[in-house]
């Protein structure tokens, strides 16, 4: 608010009764402070409350896909440079099979990927080997799993 102070009068010189002088307003922060964190403990708790869904009962279908999907795992154990024996799975099968049983296995899959485990002595021309035949029966990505220097 200004205040109105009044004007010392000298003989020369003669100016209005009084002068206005401004002072500088200050806010205090403590009230807005307050003001401040009371609303945000409100919107903190009203927030979760704005959140709730609606009820919907869905409807079933005879035709649903799976969303989640099992992983396929083939694994080439050390005997297959004898045999010639996979396993997909736990089950094992001749190479020879390996791709018809996999074009089975991807016709219901959306994503086509298989994991790909093996020995560690089984050369790498081998391993290669199977990947074609995964390639051939339509599995778009191979993984191969290896274990870190510690695991078991």
């Amino acid at each position: 608010m200004p205040k109105i102070m009044p004007v010392e009068t000298s003989g020369s010189r003669r100016g209005r009764g009084r002068r206005v002088a401004s002072s500088l307003a200050e806010i205090n922060v403590i009230p807005l402070v307050d003001v401040m964190l009371v609303l945000l403990i409100i919107f903190m708790v009203t927030a979760p409350m704005l959140q709730r869904g609606m009820e919907v009962n869905l409807p079933t279908s005879r035709r649903t896909t799976q969303l989640s999907e099992e992983r396929i795992f083939v694994t080439v154990p050390l005997s297959y440079q004898q045999n010639g024996i996979v396993q997909i799975g736990d089950e094992p099968i001749r190479v020879q099979v390996l791709e018809e049983r996999m074009r089975q296995a991807m016709l219901t899959k959306t994503e086509k990927e298989v994991f790909l485990r093996s020995d560690g002595r089984v050369l790498v021309q081998e391993m290669i080997d199977v990947m074609g035949h995964l390639k051939a029966a339509g599995v778009e990505k191979v993984g191969i799993v290896a274990k870190l220097p510690g695991e078991r």
